[in-house]
């Protein structure tokens, strides 16, 4: 009995992966085509894209350059894929995905409209049980959460929400058939990412527009345009260049004029920094001005100061661009979201803010929103008001590990794991992002690369030394776990109420979801563990003669 055959033994599958995103369509290739083993992989959409195919409201788009923001593993396929323009749409990027289905024939090895409702580990067998909605029921040896980051919607914490005659959207969970708001009075809650993309689209087409606004953005603009050819060729002559220094970015872009402190040069020198990142647009400003933004308070409010200056220069009215300028929280504590024409749209008299933290929301009725004991009528209610990130997507698996302990529990006050991959307890498990990983401070699709390359590496190592079980170690848990906290410690994220902090789900524990040493310190944390053997995991092989497990190191 050859080796992969001694893992596939009693088992319908080796590697179970849920979600047809990104990381499900690149795990299935990994799987299926390079290492050759059996896999199933199930997906709730009815076609692939993940993330893509579900966040289709107007104005979705990508925030990192399409040219980074795309698969790196096949060379032929990034010389034959043109981008239309600097930073994707939603369309665009799905069919993207759609393109890279076809290309590798993976549809016909995906379940779709299948929602996987419970993997529960079964301790003697050594597999998981995994169980989905339409009754099947798969033994699998090892299970691959791709179900992503931003995939589960916040669920509407409105009073009477529920009594509203008009159409309720959700951004999250778009309709798929056309929807006309041209002419009709459309009210929207929700100021983050999603909203500020949304209400800059739509405000071109309703009647009135009211945005009601918890909490303003440090919004700066995206910088988007049409893809020029002669660049789509340069990038394409130099892919493996752009590659490695995205890889060894902290960000996973190729930015490389970060200087060390804002504190450090005159005002007239940091003006000029930042106009000029605020000029070229996406996460430059950000990213790619001052290192210490992100960690002294003095040094951030220099750029909040002039992202606000910013602000009251784009909007005609004072009192509106002062409900539109954050003065409670730093810079990129949030997470920095991109405009194009945003804070014009405040410009426009159809255009009403309503500022819902001074007076909060006190309910929703037949015909629209309440604010304090005033009406807003609206004919559409949009909800923007974003997701459970990063756990809550796992939550929803109904995952069961050793000693029947559940995820939720395990997590009760925060995610606790190895890597942000693994969870100790819980075997043969992978998390691709997953929590205290850098996940969505890093460009998406090299970071999942990373993780399912990482997944997929443990997974080979044990098909070649018969090894049946692998688990992370609870003090190597522990260790990352504080070394994680540490570095969020030492940043100003813990400040402010923010998905990262798990601060917008009521009743959520509040710990920094993700790892803040950057990507390129964590890949060589990685490698530093894998070339010691894996260290911090425990595996466990067994005799093919007698099937007795014995514990090795």
């Amino acid at each position: 009995m050859d080796n992969l055959s001694i893992l596939t033994k009693g088992v319908d599958t080796l590697v179970t992966v849920v979600g047809a995103g990104f990381t499900g369509l690149y795990a299935l290739f990994k799987l299926r085509d390079q290492m050759k083993v059996p896999v199933r992989v199930f997906e709730s959409a009815p076609d692939v894209g993940g993330t893509w195919y579900w966040n289709n409201y107007p104005g979705a788009r990508c925030d990192i350059e399409s040219v980074h923001y795309s698969y790196s593993f096949d060379e032929k396929l990034q010389q034959e894929w043109t981008w239309s323009e600097k930073f994707a749409a939603q369309p665009e990027i799905l069919r993207y995905l759609n393109h890279v289905a076809d290309r590798f024939d993976l549809r016909k090895d995906i379940t779709f409209n299948t929602k996987v409702t419970s993997v529960v580990w079964n301790e003697q067998e050594k597999y998981w049980t995994v169980t989905t909605n339409q009754g099947e029921v798969i033994k699998s040896r090892f299970f691959i959460s791709g179900v992503g980051t931003l995939s589960v919607p916040k669920k509407p914490e409105f009073p009477g929400v529920e009594n509203f005659k008009g159409p309720t959207l959700i951004t999250g969970n778009w309709p798929k058939q056309p929807i006309s708001l041209k002419g009709k009075r459309v009210g929207v809650i929700g100021t983050g990412s999603t909203g500020i993309q949304l209400i800059t689209e739509i405000a071109k087409e309703v009647g009135e527009l009211y945005v009601f606004q918890r909490t303003p953005n440090y919004s700066t603009p995206l910088g988007n345009g049409p893809t020029q050819a002669e660049e789509d060729l340069e990038n394409k002559a130099k892919y493996t260049l752009i590659r490695h220094n995205a890889r060894n970015h902290f960000l996973g872009v190729p930015y490389n004029e970060v200087q060390p402190s804002a504190l450090a040069v005159s005002e007239e020198e940091r003006l000029k920094v930042y106009e000029d990142r605020y000029q070229r647009g996406g996460f430059r400003l950000f990213i790619d001005s001052y290192q210490d933004i992100l960690f002294d308070p003095k040094a951030n409010e220099t750029v909040s100061e002039f992202i606000r200056q910013k602000i009251h220069a784009r909007v005609k009215r004072p009192e509106v661009a002062e409900l539109l300028a954050p003065r409670d929280y730093c810079y990129g504590t949030k997470r920095p979201p991109m405009e194009s024409g945003y804070y014009e749209v405040f410009n426009q008299d159809n255009v009403h803010l309503i500022d819902v933290k001074q007076t909060p929301i006190s309910h929703i009725d037949e015909n629209g929103v309440v604010v304090g004991d005033q009406l807003h009528e609206v004919d559409v209610l949009i909800l923007a008001t974003g997701f459970d990130a990063m756990t809550g997507p796992l939550f929803a698996l109904g995952i069961q590990g050793k000693n029947h302990e559940k995820l939720t529990e395990k997590w009760k006050e925060g995610p606790r794991t190895y890597l942000g991959h693994t969870v100790s307890g819980f075997p043969n498990l992978f998390l691709v992002t997953g929590p205290q990983s850098p996940s969505v401070l890093y460009n998406m699709p090299l970071a999942i690369e990373d993780h399912v390359e990482l997944a997929t590496g443990i997974i080979q190592h044990m098909i070649d030394h018969q090894l049946l079980e692998v688990d992370a170690d609870a003090q190597a848990e522990e260790e990352w776990v504080n070394h994680a906290n540490e570095l969020a410690q030492a940043s100003l994220l813990p400040n402010t109420d923010s998905w990262y902090m798990g601060a917008n789900i009521p009743g959520k524990p509040r710990r920094c979801l993700v790892y803040l040493g950057g990507a390129p310190k964590y890949r060589a944390i990685c490698n530093e563990m894998i070339a010691k053997g894996y260290q911090g995991f425990h595996f466990k092989a067994v005799d093919p003669n007698s099937t007795l497990l014995q514990q090795v190191s």
